[in-house]
């Protein structure tokens, strides 16, 4: 009987999942899928590691977390059979100054993710519930939380700081970087492709949620996202980086209320804000709109902006890396980016980008430019997998 380990990842209204089976002592995919509209009409699809499809269902919508979650590990256990899940790791945005490894969830833990829902309050919240949900359902399924934040408390206090009082950063005002899950699968796959991972990497993680990090012997240096997951570049409704001063100038001359900036910000902006077409990067690039074109031109003028402060942090720039569904699949936004580094010594292989390639810059150019899919749920089943075998 093999082992099997869980990643969840929970939002507002939906749970994606993914299963690995221990085989030849690494994980391997065995499935994945996830549950939409869980408020309303939860939707169940799971495929298997090809993508073909194992189940879909329609689940009853009385009490639905407590359902969702009933169905949805019946459903794997059933369909894991003879293998056994083991554990189940968490996504977890925030972990502030408390978590600079994944833990074991216990009451402990939970109450105080609770403290830091403040610092995340549209993602921990979510996460939090699940946890609960589940230690209900499932005393005996061991949960593991695995943060976002963890990856960067390698930054230096320089990194971290903002230019306040000292008490302010005593209270937990800081620097702390996002996607590190992300950044983390990207630092361990890369050395088995580039001779040169050990060097100076930025690597930009572009999808709904947009952010850069500077990656040195595997470590984070720098990041874009600071405090909250507002900061750096524009993402898909998120503004990135804003002067102050526009906030102060909303409430006290237009006299805004709280929940409308928040809204503006978290939900208003980005590339749906500018171009008024949402937030998928493919319909907007089609668009002959001016309003369309200008939020791409801006978009990558800021990831190329970032690129260079990121270069500065490190010193110098060995290995660019595009990641998360635009990284991926944009091949317009990574060729702007790279014309715009060419300055760095980046040279784009125009043929290999056009064709979705890996490798997109010129053979013996100064920096290697890779394109390389995301993967957080690996890196949170390796992490559940540890923990399971270090509380073994």
């Amino acid at each position: 009987m093999s082992q099997a380990f869980a990643a969840f990842n929970a939002g507002s209204s939906s749970i994606k999942f993914s299963v690995f089976q221990a085989e030849h002592g690494s994980l391997a995919l065995a499935c994945h899928g996830q549950i939409e509209n869980i408020d309303t009409h939860p939707h169940f699809v799971a495929n298997n590691r090809e993508g073909n499809l194992l189940c879909e269902k329609h689940i009853g919508s009385d009490k639905p977390y407590e359902n969702v979650l009933a169905m949805m590990i019946a459903w794997l256990e059933d369909n894991l059979r003879p293998n056994k899940l083991m554990a189940v790791g968490h996504r977890v945005v925030h972990g502030g100054n408390l978590f600079h490894e994944p833990v074991h969830v216990t009451p402990e833990v939970l109450k105080q993710l609770e403290e830091l829902v403040p610092l995340a309050p549209l993602h921990q919240p979510h996460s939090i519930l699940m946890m609960r949900t589940l230690a209900a359902l499932h005393p005996d399924l061991p949960q593991v939380a695995c943060f976002d934040t963890s990856f960067h408390m390698s930054n230096s206090r320089l990194s971290r700081r903002y230019a306040l009082p000292p008490e302010f950063e005593q209270q937990g005002i800081m620097r702390y970087g996002f996607h590190g899950l992300s950044y983390q699968h990207i630092a361990d796959e890369l050395p088995k492709l580039e001779a040169r991972a050990g060097g100076k990497v930025v690597v930009a993680h572009l999808g709904s949620g947009a952010s850069m990090c500077a990656i040195k012997g595997g470590k984070s240096v720098a990041s874009t996202m600071g405090f909250s997951t507002l900061d750096g570049l524009p993402m898909g409704t998120r503004c990135g980086a804003l002067d102050p001063g526009v906030l102060f100038y909303l409430l006290r001359e237009k006299h805004w209320s709280l929940d409308d900036l928040e809204d503006l910000l978290y939900h208003g902006s980005g590339l749906a804000g500018m171009s008024g077409l949402g937030t998928d990067m493919r319909k907007i690039l089609a668009s002959p709109e001016q309003r369309a074109r200008e939020a791409v031109e801006l978009y990558c003028y800021r990831i190329a902006r970032e690129l260079g402060s990121m270069a500065a942090a490190l010193g110098g720039l060995d290995v660019l890396v595009f990641t998360g569904g635009i990284g991926e699949h944009a091949k317009e936004v990574r060729a702007e980016v790279c014309r715009q580094a060419e300055w760095l010594g980046v040279e784009l292989e125009v043929a290999a980008n056009e064709a979705g390639a890996q490798l997109i810059s010129k053979a013996g150019g100064k920096v290697a430019v890779w394109v390389l899919p995301a993967n957080e749920e690996i890196v949170i089943a390796r992490q559940a997998q540890i923990l399971h075998a270090q509380g073994a």
